[in-house]
């Protein structure tokens, strides 16, 4: 006798779930990075906070994408 398992519900909600451990991570080390080079050189403050800055969004906009994905390409099979 074979059973079968069957998954009800959105299971695309598990996978962005899974998929924003990524870029949560990624925040974490830019912002902790960061806030090291600027203890480190705090005359750099200006440049320091503008490239961590840009990190930050770039990693956020991966984030988005992945929350976003899910809607577009939901007829595709």
């Amino acid at each position: 006798m074979s059973v079968l398992a069957e998954v009800s519900g959105n299971v695309t909600a598990i996978g962005y779930g899974l998929a924003a451990i990524g870029p949560g991570i990624g925040v974490g080390i830019i912002f902790g990075q960061g806030v090291q080079a600027i203890a480190r050189q705090p005359e750099a403050y200006g440049v320091i906070r503008q490239n961590m800055l840009l990190g930050f969004v770039l990693t956020e906009a991966l984030a988005l994408i992945g929350l976003v994905a899910p809607f577009i390409f939901q007829g595709i099979q």
